[in-house]
């Protein structure tokens, strides 16, 4: 989550609360790196370390109850060792007591750098701490994108133009504006990420009932053809035309106050591989009938060579098992995010991403056009 100098500090402390330590920080979603602006970072930090010490830690069971524990002996023992390495280190800036008994942990926050300084994720009550120049924003935003991962992202601003700055720059699943960042609403902000936070569809999506249905296998026995060497099925990647930024945008229903727009955007070309030159034009004719773009690979593609092909989003073989487990198996073996071997008809999810913006259109709070002039001053 990022919190520039407009924000409204009251609602972003409330929103960071609840986004890192509700469930004891046990979600997908939850805020794991946070970074506020230098300019208000001071203050910023005062109220967080306040709405902390407000916080009750006990049984969940009980109304009362903020935080609970973690949910077993292992995942209690790894953070924990964590929180000692952090405490040696002196990078704890806040950290709470915890109920003796049980698997409770207490909510903490460490002080980095930043989100590379991050080498795993600690699945728990814990909130790392980072602040930025507003001239270091893209910077931050970069580092945001070499993490690989994309599942959720908060901001918090009251400048429209930042919030659209930063929406064309990330590659995340679902983005959360002047709110908290966890809770998705089937329906309202269908839930999931990209890179190495996911493959799609989403959940609770348009798309997502397809994928309880079984799918098919398409089969076509005849012979791939002559063998391409990698360079020739490199060129044909990378001959497809950059895809448009977006395909098409809905605004899907949610309560009053609430802004929840879905789009879905074209994927890196699919590599079709036939077998043979027929059916790799039929699955490229059928991926941009969905909306995509497709490279067709019109010979016999080795298994060994996707293991290194850079630029495609996935691949798609209408011919023997055999052959499949192999192409499966190669993909798999890629380092960076999973990508599917498509055995049947192309569909949606297999040529589009979908990306999820949610805004809470009441925590605006003043005049962003007034404050877009000054609010880095």
């Amino acid at each position: 989550m990022i919190v520039d100098s407009t924000a409204l500090a009251k609602q972003a402390v409330r929103d960071v609360i609840q986004s890192a330590f509700q469930s004891a920080g046990q979600r997908c979603s939850a805020l794991r790196c946070l970074y506020v602006q230098q300019d208000v970072a001071d203050h910023f930090r005062e109220m967080l370390f306040g709405a902390m010490d407000a916080l009750a830690l006990g049984d969940p069971w009980n109304l009362s109850t903020d935080v609970g524990p973690l949910i077993d002996a292992e995942a209690h023992a790894g953070i924990a060792d964590y929180l000692k390495i952090a405490a040696a280190d002196g990078a704890i800036l806040k950290q709470l007591d915890a109920p003796p008994g049980g698997h409770f942990l207490p909510p903490t926050v460490i002080g980095v750098n930043g989100i590379l300084d991050l080498e795993r994720e600690i699945f728990g009550p814990v909130l790392h701490f980072a602040t930025y120049r507003s001239d270091q924003l893209d910077g931050v935003l970069d580092d945001i994108g070499h993490s690989g991962y994309g599942l959720t992202f908060g901001l918090h601003t009251r400048i429209d133009d930042r919030v659209q700055h930063i929406v064309e720059r990330l590659a995340v699943g679902n983005i959360y504006v002047n709110r908290n960042q966890i809770g998705a609403i089937v329906g309202s902000q269908p839930f999931g990420g990209e890179g190495l936070s996911g493959t799609g569809p989403k959940a609770g999506g348009p798309d997502d009932l397809t994928r309880f249905a079984a799918a098919s296998r398409v089969r076509f026995a005849t012979d791939p053809g002559k063998p391409m060497t990698g360079d020739e099925v490199q060129a044909l990647i990378d001959a497809v035309p950059a895809a448009p930024p977006q395909h098409d945008v809905n605004d899907l229903p949610g309560p009053t106050g609430e802004s929840n727009r879905l789009t879905r955007t074209a994927r890196a070309p699919l590599l079709c591989l036939g077998p043979g030159r027929e059916a790799a034009q039929r699955q490229a004719r059928m991926a941009e009938g969905q909306g995509g773009v497709a490279a067709i690979a019109a010979g016999a593609v080795a298994p060994e060579l996707l293991e290194t092909l850079t630029g495609f989003s996935g691949a798609v073989w209408w011919g023997d098992d055999d052959a499949a487990r192999a192409y499966g198996q190669a993909l798999a073996r890629r380092d960076g995010p999973i990508l599917p071997l498509v055995t049947g008809a192309i569909e949606h999810p297999d040529v589009l991403l979908e990306r999820h913006v949610c805004v809470d259109t009441t925590a605006s709070g003043g005049n962003a056009e007034l404050l877009a002039a000054v609010s880095d001053d």
